[in-house]
């Protein structure tokens, strides 16, 4: 008896063959047994698709058993936020690291200098950020860990040289991201995907901006590239916009700062609970405690929406700087 088999069945046995890994071609083999006519013809190419099903299911139980051999990109986030540094060759992305933390990347006027990511922490008032020093991104060789770390983090800047054609280095970044599914919020996402796009918050922030004219250059490049993403221009050499680079990164970063007092006393202003924008007193209470939440009762708040010591309920919606005091 013959299969007749649907065109359905043969792209998805087109994919199962473009299939690089055991976890995708299971999917495909999986989708190919549920397209099938279910009559005595196709019994045993059923048999010979579950045979493969159960074949590659091994194959992704034994990698993910495997322990994962850890690389230099591995990097654990500490602080506010874990923000990584990326651009095309000599864009100044370890001048910019040196200068905003404690690290020591090797800075020269050549490019290729880092071989390896170096996180080091930035100061922002009372809190820290991690920022991620990283090899060069080219079109040539990216390694597949680069892009993981790329996947993890919070925010990523994206490092040009105004002197060097930022146009075309801004493209050709977007480019490499995007062949690896990693899109910005401002950039429209293909619908022919195969897979989910990673979503990424991404920061232009354009180097060397020297000179006084190089004012009116930056401004050509916003008005040229027609630029959806924020956007920044600095100079590590002059320290030009070195501290509205940090408001930038706060402000992109989705977070606030809120304080906690005991009854009678003052608020401990140098170490925050550092939470997401749109937290609750609920919510605050949790990360404290996890008792807090189901003895909670209300709050006193202090801040720029609230009167001095007011009482706000449970779902009270914080605000960044408010002070706390709980009643339990």
């Amino acid at each position: 008896m013959p299969a007749n088999l649907p065109p359905q069945y043969f792209e998805a046995e087109q994919r199962f063959r473009e299939a690089k890994t055991p976890e995708d071609k299971v999917e495909a083999l999986e989708e190919m047994l549920a397209i099938m006519p279910k009559h005595k013809g196709t019994d045993k190419l059923k048999a010979m698709l579950r045979e493969r099903i159960s074949k590659f299911r091994d194959q992704a139980q034994k990698k993910k058993g495997a322990a994962r051999q850890k690389t230099a990109y591995d990097i654990e986030k500490e602080g506010a936020g874990q923000i990584v540094v990326i651009g095309p060759p000599n864009t100044g992305k370890s001048s910019l690291v040196k200068l905003m933390t404690n690290a020591s990347p090797e800075v020269a006027d050549f490019p290729h200098t880092t071989h390896k990511p170096m996180p080091g922490m930035a100061q922002y008032g009372n809190i820290q950020f991690q920022l991620i020093d990283t090899p060069p991104l080219t079109k040539d060789y990216t390694e597949p860990e680069f892009m993981d770390l790329i996947r993890r983090t919070d925010i990523v800047v994206i490092l040009l040289d105004l002197s060097a054609d930022p146009m075309q280095q801004l493209e050709d970044t977007l480019a490499i991201l995007h062949s690896f599914r990693i899109y910005s919020e401002a950039c429209p996402v293909p619908e022919d995907l195969k897979k989910p796009p990673k979503i990424k918050k991404m920061f232009v922030v354009v180097n060397k901006m020297d000179k006084p004219e190089d004012k009116e250059t930056m401004e050509i490049f916003m008005e040229l590239s027609g630029i959806k993403l924020p956007c920044l221009g600095i100079s590590t050499r002059s320290f030009q916009n070195i501290m509205v680079f940090l408001d930038k990164l706060y402000a992109l970063s989705g977070i606030i700062r809120v304080y906690t007092k005991p009854p009678g006393k003052e608020a401990d202003k140098y170490s925050p609970f550092v939470i997401p924008v749109g937290s609750t007193l609920e919510d605050l209470g949790g990360k404290i405690h996890n008792d807090f939440v189901h003895k909670l009762k209300y709050a006193k708040a202090w801040g720029k929406s609230v009167r001095d010591g007011q009482m706000v309920q449970r779902d009270y919606v914080l605000k960044d700087g408010d002070v706390v005091e709980f009643s339990v």
